[in-house]
């Protein structure tokens, strides 16, 4: 593993390079830790946090209070990963005033390398306003979680040559406002590779296929914690829930059986009245 955190500039160089990357997404410091100790070169603390951690059924509950908590906590776990900041439903869509003062709080409160946010041609003038001030911005267009109400519901988007056209105007349109890059989320893969191959921006798949430039997956999904759905696009390359739940009923057993804990696991000091 590199211990050099990737700039906006080395992303972009891998594009020109053909030299694929990864992105995962977490949320906490512990799991930084380990996303820091291993290849990956970028973490996306999500608003899905709303999801996995809280239990919600929507991203929507998310705020920019709690995505600045759990992204202060992810870059101290991983001091030489480029951590990316979601911002949240309500944090940039009314205006590119509010678009650049979250984009602003984000950056200096939760101490992350970029922000990200979702849209396409729609969010381009707010996306450029934010660029203009400094401020690396990754898009994000597909499947958008935040507009599920809109889209009605999950799905795959582009299925059609209409969808797929609007969503090659909308990558365009990012990528002439700035962004370094995008989010792909649940796109036809060949959608996906005309997108990659007509912007500058590097591409990240999320269920976009292998065409892109990046992949992206949810570190309790891709480690098989998290089992309330599985998208298709998910792969377990570990079933870490199963060891999880194993340790737990071990624990248990041994508590039970008054194995655990023993004079290993206990502090043995001879104080007087108080033996044995």
């Amino acid at each position: 593993m590199s211990n050099k955190k990737l700039t906006v500039p080395e992303f972009k160089a891998l594009k020109a390079e053909n030299r694929k990357f990864t992105m995962v997404t977490g949320y906490d410091y512990t799991m930084a830790q380990l996303l820091n100790e291993s290849e990956t070169e970028m973490i996306l603390v999500g608003d899905s946090l709303a999801n996995i951690i809280m239990g919600e059924s929507s991203t929507l509950p998310a705020t920019m209070d709690i995505m600045i908590h759990h992204i202060r906590s992810v870059v101290k776990g991983a001091p030489t990963t480029f951590v990316v900041g979601d911002m949240p439903f309500g944090s940039y869509q009314t205006s590119k005033e509010q678009a650049i003062d979250s984009a602003v709080r984000m950056m200096k409160e939760g101490g992350c390398d970029c922000v990200k946010l979702e849209g396409g041609q729609n969010m381009a003038a707010r996306i450029k306003a934010i660029v203009d001030t400094g401020i690396p911005v990754m898009g994000h267009i597909g499947m958008t979680p935040q507009s599920t109400a809109a889209l009605g519901g999950h799905g795959v988007q582009g299925k059609d040559t209409s969808v797929a056209d609007k969503l090659l105007a909308d990558a365009k349109a990012l990528d002439e406002a700035g962004v370094f890059s995008m989010v792909l989320e649940c796109i036809p893969k060949g959608v996906a590779k005309r997108i990659t191959e007509e912007v500058s921006a590097s591409t990240i798949s999320c269920g976009a296929g292998a065409y892109c430039d990046g992949q992206n997956m949810n570190m309790y999904d891709l480690e098989g914690i998290f089992s309330d759905f599985v998208p298709k696009f998910v792969k377990h390359f570990a079933e870490v829930r199963g060891e999880m739940v194993g340790g737990l009923n071990d624990y248990h057993t041994e508590v039970q059986a008054g194995s655990f804990p023993d004079d290993e696991h206990s502090y043995n000091a001879k104080v007087d009245g108080y033996e044995v």
